[in-house]
Parts: structure tokens; sequence; C-alpha cells
């Protein structure tokens, strides 16, 4: 690609190897937060030194809030030598003068820690080594939750589980004592009435945390519970009113629990070991919690009306915080086991460390505040999250639109998500408001645009979770739904219906684009390609006809019209809004407008717009081909990484939000390479989000430019290491930013993967150079993994080529699999070694190999097929 040089080598592009851990004593720990608990229930995050951040478990946002001395002690003693006692913890990190006359002591800052540690993250697990020269024990904590991809109730769970490995690494035996705190905070700043008990079922011992003051109905209400399955456990529910020196002093001296009627609201979970030397043992403890009613905190309504509230999805599958510890301690194992088996699927990925940390590191969202599940188990979304709130409500269709982890993971979430949004936002003329309100059923907020973007996004999602699903029902029940969402760009956006959007586009940018554009108008003509083909599934033809003729006329225009022979610019009609009704006419009015050029203010005009191809990326993904001239795209795609990407942005100025600074790499939303920037641009082109950064870099790997999608995400992942940004929380407009799960098109992109259901068409065509590639998948019915190896025969004429896909977990229907290949020739085929009758179709380099009778792939089986070239039988 000519322009801009790609500032890494190919070698360290397509470097693979572990991913980073996080080095000792160094500032790459301070701004960790991993966060631990399930889908829609909050999490607690797990520092980068070991301690406990963040706990945002009652239903909102709580950045940088601590629950007091919730920390974990270890004391090691040999024989009847002095004890040695340390908090499990790292050396302190971070700021330790922000308060003006302290450091910070709510995790135990100010008593011995460790002296060395390491923290390594892989989500869904993470791993936190510590080790100190006078102590002589090692410790691994290993911090998960259950993450089960297509078991979304297992995935629910309030849990923190935390699984301490101790190993002597002396001559002599050990008594080793755990020691795990947690304080009552329920209530809030109510503190009369909080209970804290023992709690004790079969081989689960705990202590459990409640109060009496506020009802059951009550958004305080709530339970907490720190747990074990260690036999010989002791539990101390109230500290002395000395508090934190009296625990230390008792600590040193062995007096556990220490003398005295317990008056503190922290209470501490003790667990007894010995270790013989070399010996290792492993301390299972779980935090687990339950806030059942959910109040919609956000929003106007009237003076003295009380708030919306609702249940929390996994309040309807468990009491309180008890019956969530005793259902993970009954499932542990196959918990673990399920989490770990999806952790090792997607780890054994052959692309590149970087790529992995992207697409792995931004799953934990699904986990983070900016998530809530309804009591009926409906799936809904903020944008992200700020320190104390949700921000930007109502699962908003345009960024929500560039989410691609949770339709293949966890299929069912997504499709609930959208059938809210058809179901309780869509008006009859199929106006569907892009901020779903909440409660469900409430009255949508008619002062918002619909948003052209996410609204024909959401029909190409109709598209996607078919394919996924393969469930002809749902397609039949939900078509009118997404023909009517479609159909509305007949009134406003294509009111000549020509095939191109016209009128005023809302989009995610916060502002209305006036006139045609390729950002809003590829996802117009990805949607009538969508529907085309889910008319033709459920016997619509006369309007298949007609999404086709549309298409094809607004595809030709667009190529004539708006293609400059680099790139696809919009072409600005200032009174694009004047078909809208009169209150949102006026609304449009109202933002102003750029008198210098008599324009709309907010336009890009002649810009290199980032965006302009996310309606082909679509495509790509669903196997929809080609929207534009195919020339035109990876022009365009060229275009936009030599104009928007930045390897450094020393020069860079950003007058608004910066998300990147200095000598970082950022891909700008928007630059004007050939002049004619607008007098008012629209907001946030010179900012940088990591969610349009991570959609470019698939598009444009799957267009084949493969180091420069690389460069791109190498970049994004360079700003979060840990010292300036946590790893696990991409920022755009508030924390966990949903957009950035758009990394997961990654994979899928290198992959080169694709699944039709409805068909039974699976197919891999790798991107990265090598004869033997691996990667994760999941589709609707089941996950797993797929691996191609090529052979090559000794005279280099011909070759062998091996495609196995694995079932981990559900079930895979396949009748068709399409692989590259080296030539025609011979084909085998098995399943769970089973031989299956296949024949061979297609040209060379592009084969598929199209079974006799359709076969389902059970969890634990393998489908095999070699194709062998004529010319190297036997001699690979």
């Amino acid at each position: 690609m000519a322009g801009r040089a790609i500032p890494y080598s190919r070698a360290e592009l397509l470097r693979r190897g572990p991913q980073p851990t996080y080095s000792p004593y160094g500032e790459h720990l301070d701004e960790i937060a991993f966060p631990l608990g399930g889908i829609g229930t909050g999490c607690v995050s797990l520092g980068g030194w070991g301690q406990l951040r963040d706990w945002e478990v009652m239903n909102r946002p709580a950045k940088g809030f601590t629950v007091p001395q919730a920390f974990f002690t270890l004391r090691v003693q040999e024989g009847r030598k002095a004890p040695v006692c340390r908090v499990l913890q790292g050396p302190v990190g971070g700021p330790l003068a922000r308060s003006g006359h302290s450091a910070p002591r709510a995790t135990g800052e100010g008593l011995p820690h460790f002296r060395k540690v390491s923290f390594t993250g892989h989500f869904p697990f993470a791993e936190v080594k510590v080790s100190d020269p006078d102590v002589p024990v090692e410790v691994t904590l290993e911090a998960w939750s259950p993450f089960i991809p297509l078991n979304d109730k297992d995935s629910s769970i309030p849990v923190a589980c935390l699984l301490y490995h101790l190993t002597n690494t002396g001559k002599r035996p050990l008594s080793v004592t755990l020691l795990g705190n947690l304080t009552n905070v329920i209530g809030g700043r109510e503190r009369r009435g909080r209970i804290n008990r023992t709690r004790r079922s079969r081989a689960l011992t705990g202590l459990y945390l409640t109060t009496e003051t506020f009802p059951s109905d009550d958004p305080r209400f709530g339970s907490m519970c720190l747990a074990t399955l260690s036999p010989d456990v002791r539990v101390w529910p109230r500290w002395q009113h000395d508090e934190l020196w009296k625990f230390w002093e008792a600590i040193e001296q062995g007096d556990l629990p220490p003398r005295g009627r317990g008056k503190s609201d922290t209470g501490s979970i003790i667990v007894r070991t010995r270790l013989r030397p070399g010996e290792t043992t492993s301390i299972p403890v779980f935090i687990t919690w339950h806030f059942p009613i959910f109040e919609k905190y956000w929003g106007q309504r009237p003076e003295g009306e009380p708030a919306p509230t609702w249940r929390n999805y996994y309040a309807t599958q468990w009491r309180d915080a008890w019956d969530v510890a005793r259902y993970v301690a009954k499932n542990l194992q196959r918990l673990h086991d399920e989490t770990r088996l999806f952790h090792d699927g997607l780890f054994s990925s052959t692309v590149p460390d970087y790529v992995l940390d992207a697409v792995s590191s931004q799953l934990s969202i699904l986990r983070s505040p900016t998530v809530i599940r309804l009591e009926d188990g409906t799936f809904y979304g903020f944008e992200g999250c700020s320190n104390t709130s949700g921000c930007c409500e109502g699962s908003c269709t345009h960024v929500w639109n560039y989410a691609q982890a949770l339709p293949y993971l966890f299929p069912n979430l997504q499709r609930s998500m959208l059938e809210a949004s058809f179901r309780t936002a869509m008006q009859r003329d199929g106006f569907v408001h892009f901020r779903m309100p909440l409660p469900l059923g409430a009255k949508p907020d008619r002062r918002f645009f619909p948003a052209a973007d996410g609204q024909m996004g959401q029909v190409m999602q109709v598209y996607r979770e078919w394919l996924i699903s393969r469930d002809h029902e749902w397609l039949r029940t939900i078509w009118p739904l997404a023909k009517r969402a479609l159909e509305f760009a007949y009134k406003y956006w294509d009111a000549d219906e020509d095939g191109v959007m016209e009128g005023m586009q809302h989009n995610t940018y916060d502002i209305e684009f006036y006139g045609p554009n390729t950002m809003c108008g590829s996802l117009y003509l990805g949607a009538l390609r969508a529907a085309e083909e889910m008319a033709r599934a459920v016997g619509d033809g006369e309007s298949a006809e007609r999404y086709r003729s549309l298409f094809e006329r607004g595809s030709r225009w667009t190529d004539k019209n708006l293609w400059n022979g680099e790139y696809y610019e919009q072409k600005v009609k200032p009174r694009a809004h004047e078909p809208w009704p009169k209150d949102l006419r006026q609304m449009a009015e109202k933002r102003g407008r750029d008198d210098r050029f008599r324009w709309p203010r907010w336009q890009f005009g002649r810009g290199c717009l980032s965006d302009q191809l996310i309606g082909q990326w679509y495509a790509q993904m669903l196997g929809l081909g080609y929207l534009y001239d195919r020339r035109h795209v990876r022009k365009a795609l060229q275009s936009i990484f030599e104009y928007n990407w930045k390897p450094d942005l020393s020069d860079h100025p950003c007058t608004l939000r910066v998300y990147a600074v200095g000598e970082e790499a950022g891909l700008l939303i928007a630059t004007w390479p050939r002049g004619g920037e607008p007098g008012y641009p629209f907001y946030f082109s010179s900012e940088i989000w990591p969610g349009i950064e991570y959609q470019v870099a698939a598009h444009l790997i799957a267009e084949e430019f493969v180091e420069e999608g690389l460069a791109m995400v190498k970049g994004v992942r360079e700003r979060y290491r840990g010292d300036r940004r946590n790893p696990w929380d991409e920022i755009e407009c508030g924390h966990h930013y949903a957009r950035s799960l758009a990394s997961y098109a990654l994979l899928g992109a290198l992959a080169g993967f694709h699944y039709h259901g409805p068909a039974g068409r699976l197919s891999l065509q790798p991107r990265l150079p090598g004869n033997d590639f691996r990667t994760f998948f999941s589709v609707g019915s089941g996950w797993g993994r797929a691996r191609l190896r090529s052979y090559e025969s000794h005279d280099r004429l011909g070759g062998r080529t091996t495609l196995t896909v694995q079932v981990d977990y559900g079930e895979l229907a396949l009748r068709e699999v399409a692989v590259p290949t080296a030539g025609t020739g011979e084909i085998t085929v098995s399943v769970a070694g089973r031989p299956c009758a296949a024949r061979l179709a297609g040209r060379a380099g592009a084969q598929r190999v199209v079974l006799k009778e359709p076969v389902t792939v059970r969890a634990g089986e393998r489908l095999t097929v070699t194709v062998t070239s004529p010319r190297s039988r036997g001699k690979a």
C-alpha cells in the first residue's frame, strides 16, 4: 500500500505469543481493573497488585468505590518461629497522596505486603502472583467468573471466584492461615439494621451480610456473601470495636478470632491448612452479591413520582447471595471447566497476541455496569458508563450496531435486545426510537430523531441473527417488523425510492448528515441486500425483487456521484431536513447553520470519513457481496489508512475529548486531504474511537490489507497497557464503551470465517501466512475450534489440505464446507471417526466439499475434511 509507512516490522505484526504479563513494581499495574461478575450483575474488579477495587455491585456504576477492609491476608508459621503476616497483595502503587493527608487505606495499604507481584489477564481469567523473600510461600491468585458462550444463565451469576494456590517453597512444614474480610455496606449511609451472620450448607461455610432496615422490594435492600469450600474454616462475623489495629495484632499473635463482642460492620473468614515442603494447596473463595431491585435512577419524572423499579434477571434465578454461593459451590467444577474450555479455545487461535488481547479484553464489557438484564432476561445496554451512572441509555442502536461479540457468543441475548427495540420502540410507520426507554413499554421520547445508521443496521442484524441461529420460525415472526423498519426509509431518507439516502440522517456522531453519504448509505444498501435474502426465505418474492432493484440503482448512483477517485465523499444538501415533520424539522434548525457556506453545521463534505464503508464491513461479514465497485471499496480503505491513521499524534490538535495523545497512534474519525473542510465540521472529527478503529481494521484485514489492519489494532492496544489506561476498559463516552465490542470481528476477519446456518455452510479462508492455522468459532448452536493444515508433496506439484472442525460445546449442523486448496482431487470426510460421502465442487483454490447428507457434529466430536491433489497422493 502506498502512502504512510507502517511503524512496525512484519515480524512484530505477525508475532504470536502469550498475552502480556504486567510488570512487577511498575506503573503498568496502576490502572488495571479486571471486572469479575456476570452479565447484567455489575462487577467488582481485581486491581494490578491484587486488591479488590471499584465495587459496582449495587445496580449502578461506582468507579473508585472500595468496600472498606475488604482484603485478604496470609499468616505463615514454621514450627515455633514467629509468624510472618502479609496482606495478599503486591507493593502498593498508584497515587498515594490524593486525599491530601494520607495514602488510601481501605484495602490494607498501610499493612505489610508481599514484595513482588505480577498480573496476567486472559479474559475470563486473571492471575496475580506474589512472593516475598521473607515468606516461604508463593501465592498465585486465579480470579474468574463463569463465562460460557451460549449459556447465558451461568454467565449471569453475580459472583467473583478467587482461587488461591499456595506453595511451600521452604524445607520445613508450615502452618498457613488465609483470612478474608468483607464489610457490610448494604443500605448505603443507613448503617442501622445491618446483619452479619455465619452460614453453613454442607461443604460451604461463609459470612453472610444483609440488612433488616429495608424491605425486600426496596432498591437499598440486598445481601452479600464471602464463602469457601475449605474444610478447616471459622467465621468471625464482626470485628472488635478497635477494628484494624486489633485485627492485625490478633493475626500476629495467632489469637483468631480475638476476644470481645464485635461492634463493627466488618467480618472475616479464616481458613487454616498445613503445607509440607514443596506441597501446593488451593483454597477457593467466592464473593457473591444479590441486590434484587433495580431503580431507574436516570431521566426526568414528575415531582413526587417514584422512580420506576424492576427485578434483576439474576433475582429470578437465586433468592439471595447465599443461594448464589450454594449454586456456585454445587456446580463449581463444571462452571470452571466450561469457562476454561472457552478460554483455551479462544487462546488457541493462531492470531497475533495483541489481536487476542483486543478480542478477549473487550468481552469484559459484557460483565460491566454498561450492561443490565431485565426481569424476563432481556439484554439492555448503555453506551458506556461514567463513574457513577450509565452513559447514554437505551441500547442505542447506532452504537450497539458495531458490537459483534454478543450475537455470536450469546445470540439469544442479542435477539432479546433486537426484539425489544422493534416491539417497544417502533411506531406504526416504522420510526424506531434509537434509545429504547425503560421500563419496557414506556412511551419513547419523540424529541429524538430516528437514527438512519442504527435502524438500517438493525435490519442487517435480523439477517445476521437468522444466519447464526437457523431459526426459520423466528425469522417469519420478526420479518414484518424488519420490513417495516426498512421501508420507513421511503418516508424521509429515500423519499424518491432510488436507493440513495438523501434526506437528513441522524447518526452515531449525534448529529445529522444532510444529503447522500456512504456512512449511512452503505448501511441502507446492506439492509436492502439483507432484506432481499430474507424476503426470498419467507416467500416474499415481490419485495425481494423490489429491494434488489433499489440496491442496484443506489449502488450505481453512489459510485458515479460520490466517488472522487480515492474515497467516497458526502454530497451536502442544505434543505435535506424539509421533508421531515414540523417538530423534528424545527429541532434540526435549532442546531444552527453555517452561514459562511450556507450549509447546515456538522457536515464532512469532501472529507475522508473513517466510517464511510461500515455497511460494506457488515455486508462482508454476512456474505452479502460488494455494495459498491470492488476496486473503489479497496481504494477507499487504502485512503482511510493513508489519510486518517496516525502512527504518532504528537502534532495532532484535538480540541474535544482526548482519547489518544502524544506519541500514541490512532485513527482520526475524519480528515480533509483534498481540502474543503467546512467552517463547522462535524463534532468529534478530530477524536479517536477504539470501536471505529476495530471496525476499519477488521475490514482492512478482510480485504487482504492485513498488515495495515494489524497495525491499527496494535496501536489501540498499546494505548491500553496498564499505566495510563486500564486494559479492560476502553473509553469513549464513558467506561467499558460498547462500540469496542467490534473487536470480536477481528477474529472472523483473520480466519475468513463464515457460517450460513440455514444452508449448513461453513467456510474458512485464513488471511495470515503459514500452513497451520487455528481459530475459535461460535455460532447459535455451538462453539469450538477449527484448524486448517496444508502440506506440500516432495515434488511441490501438489498438496494436501485438512480442515478439522471440533465442537467443544453444543452442536453444529453442516451440509457444505468451503476450504482453500492447492488444486482439485481426492476427498475424504469423517465425523467422529465415521466416514461420510461427499463430493468436491467449485474452482481450484476455493473448493466446496458438499456432503451427501447433512451431518450434526456434537460436543466432543470432530468433522475432518481432507482434500488431496492428484500429484501428491502418498507423498505428503
